[in-house]
């Protein structure tokens, strides 16, 4: 909780230098909604380590932004999103000589768990550029939280092979296979890079990268607990459709 208290703070404080000095900057009362939706590649942070590739999953769903302020060449808004999000974590399972572990089934042991939720990150959006008609280059950053909805394993195999002759495992952490999601928030912070092309009658298109890091863990942690340490890392792309609801000019 104290993490996410600071995270909402770092946020505020970010965006109010720009709002409080209103009689510098130009004001604007611009109201956007739109949708998004993109591609999040993710692993987990697990200690005991876990050696994984990129889980790959979808993301998608509503996007708003309040465009509060010009200020000198940088268009201050608050960016938000409510997101479905499939996220979790792929296994690279290999051998001490980086070889296929070949299970009883005779085939190449796979592994990842899939993890649903509602994402909802809340940003402060600093863009520079094009305020109309033309392009601009933004940076956004800010909390996110997500609400764990449901989970699903896909594998090939009953009983991992842990073998010690040179053809099992070099990586035998396998508690987290059969362990079901234990905390059901998950919270951090996100940043982006994004560009946005703009035009008067039809709306706002923007592309973005955009890296998550979680600061909760999704298995305890305590020192009864497996693992000390189980946070999500996600690798976000993702375009986004704004159009206006209010504008200032």
């Amino acid at each position: 909780m104290k993490n996410i208290i600071s995270i909402i703070l770092f946020t505020v404080l970010l965006v109010l230098p720009h709002t409080a000095a209103a009689q510098v900057g130009q004001h604007r009362n611009d109201l956007s909604i739109g949708v998004n939706g993109g591609y999040v590649l993710s692993n987990v942070g697990f200690n005991p380590s876990v050696t994984q590739s990129l889980h790959g999953g979808i993301s998608g769903g509503l996007s708003v932004r309040y465009v509060c302020e010009r200020y000198f060449n940088a268009i201050c808004s608050i960016y938000g999103e409510v997101n479905y999000a499939s996220v979790g974590w792929k296994e690279k399972i290999l051998t001490s000589t980086d070889q296929p572990v070949i299970n009883s089934n005779g085939l190449a042991e796979e592994y990842s768990r899939t993890v649903n939720y509602v994402q909802i990150p809340v940003f402060a959006h600093l863009a520079w550029g094009r305020e109309h008609d033309g392009f601009s280059f933004f940076f956004q950053t800010g909390p996110q939280i997500g609400i764990y909805l449901n989970e699903s394993t896909s594998k090939n195999y009953d009983t991992p092979n842990l073998a010690t002759d040179g053809t099992g495992r070099s990586n035998v952490t396998v508690a987290q296979e059969s362990m079901p999601v234990e905390k059901k928030l998950d919270y951090g912070i996100a940043a982006g890079l994004g560009m946005e092309y703009s035009n008067r009658r039809v709306g706002h298109f923007l592309l973005e990268a955009r890296y998550y890091y979680g600061l909760g863990n999704i298995y305890g942690s305590s020192k009864k607990d497996y693992f000390g340490k189980s946070n999500y890392g996600n690798i976000v792309v993702k375009a986004t459709y704004l159009f206006d609801i209010t504008k200032t000019k």
